[in-house]
């Protein structure tokens, strides 16, 4: 089992936090008694503090709420099983969807980045994760640097090094934020005409940002988060029963952990998690498929190399999706069939075409002004050679199909263009050398899933995303923005670029009047201008 580190607190924070976690110690629990605006806060804020959420509760909203009839609550003895009902309808009648309408708030700490690519795989659930752009990950709890230390990594002859190496990569993330710090400092003015405009409270937080987005690839794998959950017991019992035959250690062994809290909430809804004939069979059958899998691909590619592929490529599309998308735009406002639209659509002129377009879109005066349903009507596919870091990014994104490989250093990583006009690439490159060599030797000693802890988010790692035009609009005009990191704005803007020109889906493109391509340093500048000044407009 892997060790975490518990907190501590003192009687009367205890006798507050028995109210509303499920408990005190373990790095898994869930929120009750709370009312759903102030879940949501909480994990809203999860992302941006060191703190974890219990602390966060007690120090930032426990003054905000009104407890005093709370005194006889204690959650984490669980609560009352009134589950006649569940069980005759739920388990004697298999109607699954009775699972959708129970749901819970799982705050899920202490997780490695490999883990967390695993709780956010579900497509029904929402997370809210621990972010690197505005945490320092080089800070210790009980003289530590949080990262995950599997049992079978540290009882093996790899064990010592592991620790030795890991604890190397952290302290050169932080010499790297104060180096990049300085220089972003030195080289980087705050725009001529901005400079009241949020202060320069609002450029110093801008620099930080981009130090941290600059030192994020050499962080390992291993290193650890915090992933804030809200989803259906039918959600959750998806989820457990992957984490259960999953190769990755810590995730069956944390699943453990997340049932047992589960449970305290929503018991009926994962009664068939564990039974024998129903969730372990289930488990079984999905370990098994992977299995297969690992050895028939291994025939089939035994000593093959990969080839050099670009980072983005558009590997599939429907050349007449465009045509298809039409029609469906016009599909809800006729008593005509799909093929009758289709044959005049099919007739209409390049005039009437845009016109069409135009009109179901609309004026889309901001990237949250969305059209409808018509655009889930043309697919496409990429696939993406890029680095670990905004693949983090780019995986949480849920209205789509995405696979990965597994994480190695096999495909070589990526140097972010601050780090070389800083002179910064020699000790970053030292980083990545570092991290190659101590996969090389956990590979050996201990096997290829837990090797991976040990590679630095800078490397690169194949995955394919496949998602609808309606999809294409929400992930790409959002993650080009200027405040989004480099690498994956670089990402999305040659999606756009390869859906207009490979594809030749000029009106998908043109619909995607948000897409931001501007190139700049400090693009996190006018977003924290903008905080400023709300924060300023507040009352006191």
């Amino acid at each position: 089992m892997i060790h975490y580190t518990a907190e501590t607190f003192t009687a009367a924070e205890e006798d507050i936090l028995r109210r509303y976690v499920t408990n005190l110690r373990q790095p898994v629990f869930a929120l009750v008694n709370l009312p759903e605006v102030v879940k949501g806060a909480l994990f809203a804020r999860y992302s941006r503090t060191h703190k974890t959420l219990r602390r966060l509760l007690l120090d930032e909203f426990v003054d905000d709420l009104d407890i005093s009839g709370d005194e006889t609550i204690d959650a984490t003895v669980g609560v009352a099983r009134a589950e006649q009902l569940y069980q005759r309808v739920f388990v004697e009648y298999g109607d699954d969807s009775v699972a959708q309408l129970g749901a819970v708030h799982l705050a899920c700490e202490q997780a490695s980045n490999l883990l967390t690519k695993i709780l956010e795989r579900g497509r029904l659930m929402s997370y809210l994760e621990q972010s690197t752009r505005y945490l320092a990950y080089d800070e210790r709890v009980q003289g530590r640097y949080r990262y995950c230390r599997p049992p079978s990594v540290m009882t093996s002859s790899a064990g010592t090094r592991y620790v030795g190496e890991i604890d190397r990569m952290f302290d050169a993330y932080g010499d790297m934020v104060r180096r990049m710090t300085a220089w972003l400092t030195e080289h980087y003015e705050t725009p001529v005409g901005t400079q009241s405009a949020g202060g320069d409270l609002a450029r110093r937080r801008a620099i930080r940002a981009q130090a941290f987005d600059a030192a994020r690839g050499l962080l390992p794998a291993a290193s650890l988060s915090n992933v804030g959950i809200f989803g259906s017991g039918q959600g959750y019992e998806a989820l457990l029963l992957r984490m259960r035959a999953h190769p990755l250690p810590e995730a069956r062994s944390y699943a453990a952990l997340m049932l047992e809290e589960l449970r305290k909430v929503i018991p009926s809804f994962l009664h068939r998690v564990d039974q024998p004939d129903r969730g372990v069979v289930w488990s079984e059958y999905l370990a098994a498929n992977q299995a297969a899998m690992d050895e028939f691909a291994a025939e089939v590619f035994p000593d093959d190399e990969p080839e050099a592929t670009p980072e983005v490529a558009l590997a599939d599309w429907d050349p007449d999706g465009e045509t298809k998308m039409l029609a469906a735009m016009l599909f809800p406002y006729t008593d005509m069939g799909s093929a009758q639209i289709a044959d005049r659509v099919a007739s209409m002129t390049d005039a009437q075409r845009v016109n069409l377009v135009r009109r179901y879109v609309g004026e889309r005066t901001n990237r949250r002004h969305r059209p409808g349903r018509a655009l889930e009507r043309i697919d496409y596919r990429f696939e993406m050679l890029a680095d670990y870091g905004s693949f983090r990014d780019l995986q949480r994104h849920r209205l789509l199909t995405i696979e990965w490989q597994p994480l190695s250093p096999r495909h070589g990583y990526s140097v972010p263009a601050v780090i070389d006009a800083a002179g910064q690439g020699e000790p970053y490159d030292d980083v990545m050398e570092r991290s190659a060599d101590l996969y090389d030797t956990l590979e050996e000693s201990v096997g290829r899933p837990e090797a991976s802890y040990a590679v630095a988010m800078a490397y690169r790692m194949r995955y394919s995303m496949q998602f609808n035009a309606r999809e294409a609009m929400h992930m790409i005009e959002l993650r080009s923005q200027p405040q989004g990191h480099a690498d994956y704005r670089r990402i999305v803007a040659e999606m756009y670029r390869q859906i207009a020109e490979v594809a030749g889906h000029s009106a998908v493109a043109e619909m995607l009047s948000h897409v931001d391509l501007s190139d700049g340093m400090l693009g996190r500048l006018g977003a924290e201008q903008a905080a400023e000044r709300r924060r300023s407009a507040e009352p006191a």
